[in-house]
């Protein structure tokens, strides 16, 4: 047999395996990478965070990555180029991370690599019916472990869309496994640059199993700030959209596309909610002269509205708590927005069940790579519109 897959073998048979989760949002801030311990799989598994860390990109890196990112035209040879660079610049920054935490690299068992999102083009977006949803992420996994020489997990999205899904999100599998709670409604909201949630149901039953994109999260703020206001990537502590007032034309011109009158379960990202899609409300709503702090109030404004609009829609009670992870959480006007307008529910992180905020998305692809090696994916035999029953990811072995 060959050897690498022999220690595959072992690994899936082994009770407790050490997993590095990767994850690269669309904020392009830097990659999470949590160091995870997991025993079992399925709904046995736990999870405990041995180590977390969100090592930050360079300018360089990532005016490379913008350069390609979310653009109908890129150039196709920077495209190929950046599939390995970004691949080897993880695999450096593993490397480094695993010297700090002086834990050998042979150690570890499996790396879970979500890649960098360059493109997601689900049906409802491109509107081309000869065509299927599709979704792109790069950074190869083959170089990530090669550099490391840790079997590496990838490219999980390809295998939810061959299966019926859009790609995303993805974040309900983990959800599912390792936040439900037998008795306790619960909502996992992630505010990441696109909004997303999962509802599970105190019956703990998956056909009651509820996960979608919202819309942004965090992207046209971010997006709004690097425009308008040099030296700034992001909006801290809400100081900015503190200082300006909420414009209620421009608000409703915002919500009014198409996008917030599709069923759920849905998917989006920055290819929709971009300064273009900020730019066309203006004008539809007569206001191109406002502030830029107005428009900043406004934008805040707008995220909490759709996230607030989407619980309302897709859960049928009122019982219920949401923890919330991704930079949203550290936005204090946003997450007044959400509790002012749901009063009477509980917003907690995901801190409160032992997982960091930050590291949750990183932790949920190590889940996946998980189930990809020792899984049944027998969750039910009904499984939920969106989330079918099966193991994602591609195998890359060392040399």
């Amino acid at each position: 047999m060959n050897t690498s897959i022999n220690k595959l073998y072992n690994i899936a048979n082994k009770k407790e395996r050490k997993i590095i989760g990767l994850m690269s949002g669309t904020s392009l801030d830097g990659l999470d990478i949590a160091l995870c311990n997991v025993e079992e799989h399925g709904l046995q598994t736990k999870i405990t965070v041995e180590q977390f860390e969100t090592v930050p990109y360079t300018k360089a890196f990532k005016a490379d990555v913008l350069s390609i990112f979310s653009k109908q035209q890129v150039s196709l040879e920077k495209l190929c180029l950046l599939n390995a660079v970004i691949g080897s610049t993880h695999a450096n920054m593993i490397n480094v991370c695993l010297q700090k935490w002086n834990v050998a690299n042979e150690t570890v068992d499996l790396i879970a690599s979500h890649g960098q999102t360059i493109y997601h083009a689900p049906k409802s977006l491109h509107q081309q019916t000869a065509y299927p949803n599709a979704t792109l992420q790069i950074g190869d996994g083959d170089h990530i472990a090669v550099k490391t020489n840790i079997i590496t997990i990838s490219d999980f999205r390809q295998k939810h869309i061959a299966a019926g899904g859009e790609g995303a999100p993805l974040a309900v599998y983990g959800d599912f496994l390792i936040f439900g709670k037998p008795g306790e409604n619960r909502v996992l909201l992630n505010i990441g640059g696109i909004a997303n949630y999962t509802f599970l149901a105190a019956s703990m039953q998956l056909h009651e199993v509820f996960s979608t994109d919202v819309g942004p999260g965090n992207t046209l703020m971010d997006a709004y700030v690097q425009q308008h206001f040099e030296g700034k990537n992001f909006d801290e502590n809400a100081t900015i959209a503190m200082q300006g007032n909420v414009d209620e034309q421009l608000l409703t011109a915002l919500e009014q596309h198409s996008f917030f009158k599709q069923n759920f379960p849905k998917t989006t990202g920055p290819e929709l909610f971009n300064l273009a899609f900020v730019e066309a409300a203006k004008k539809a709503a007569n206001a191109t002269l406002i502030s830029h702090y107005d428009t900043m109030a406004t934008l805040n404004k707008f995220t909490a509205n759709t996230i607030v609009a989407a619980l309302q829609k897709g859960i049928n009670c009122n019982n219920y708590k949401v923890f919330v992870s991704g930079g949203g959480m550290h936005n204090p006007l946003l997450m007044q927005h959400l509790q002012t307008s749901l009063p009477h529910i509980s917003f907690l992180t995901t801190a409160a069940l032992n997982v960091h905020p930050d590291a949750k998305e990183a932790v949920l692809f190590a889940i996946l790579a998980n189930e990809c090696v020792s899984g049944n994916c027998n969750y039910s035999t009904e499984p939920t519109k969106g989330i079918p029953n099966i193991a994602m990811g591609k195998v890359s072995f060392p040399m």
